[in-house]
């Protein structure tokens, strides 16, 4: 996570944004780092319970982070903002372009002039070939995950079933299932909707470097400007 703060802060340039909005921010493992190098930041996230895990970790740090609990394609914020970012390929889990179309929108309304918009996505290439149709194990002294990926050509979606095995206190194993899917984008269509949405900016980078993306590359980065 400190990774990407420090690539964020790479963006801003030494300029410090009035406010940055962490959107999909989940439990605000990007959200908390940043506030604690100074930056006012606020999470908007569309799931209460991770808010909540947010906001106590907030509280933990002795830190001021406003949390909102919204949908990012439709969001609203009561001031305008020098920066949003949206981090760990939220953006993949929306389902349709239509999707991202209204959550650019959002965005380009609550930025001020010349402010920022970084995002970042699982690429093409990673979804397909890396995750596919493969399964993962992780084993550790206290958990055992099983993760079954599958590959949907026909509507570009990848599927994620996660079952963990978490060790209780007696040492027995409790089992949690989750599934998940995320959207294959390109980056062409990416930065045509962009474009279409007003960004009059578009840069696109690899793997938290300032670098062009190739055949390879497995995390892109958008840095849009309004």
């Amino acid at each position: 996570y400190d990774k990407f703060v420090e690539f964020y802060e790479k963006i801003f340039g030494g300029s410090k944004p009035n406010m940055i909005i962490d959107l999909g921010c989940g439990t605000g493992n990007i959200t908390i780092p940043l506030a604690k190098r100074g930056y006012k930041a606020a999470g908007i996230d569309i799931s209460a319970e991770m808010l909540s895990l947010a906001q106590n970790k907030a509280f933990e740090n002795n830190l001021d982070i406003m949390f909102l609990n919204q949908d990012m394609t439709c969001f609203e914020f009561s001031e305008k903002v020098d920066a949003v970012i949206s981090s760990l390929d939220c953006i993949n889990y929306l389902a349709e372009i239509k999707d991202v179309t209204r959550m650019f929108k959002s965005v380009y309304k609550a930025l001020n002039a010349g402010g920022i918009f970084t995002f970042d996505i699982n690429s093409e290439y990673k979804l397909k070939e890396i995750l596919g149709n493969n399964t993962f194990v992780y084993e550790d002294d206290e958990a055992y995950c099983v993760w079954d990926c599958g590959y949907f050509p026909e509507d570009e979606i990848v599927s994620f079933d996660l079952n963990f095995f978490i060790k209780d206190k007696s040492g027995m194993y409790e089992r949690y299932s989750e599934y998940q899917e995320e959207r294959i984008y390109s980056i062409e269509e990416l930065k045509s909707t962009a474009e279409e949405c007003g960004f009059a900016e578009i840069n696109v980078f690899a793997d938290l470097a300032f670098e062009q993306p190739r055949e390879k590359s497995e995390r892109i980065f958008f840095v849009l400007r309004k």
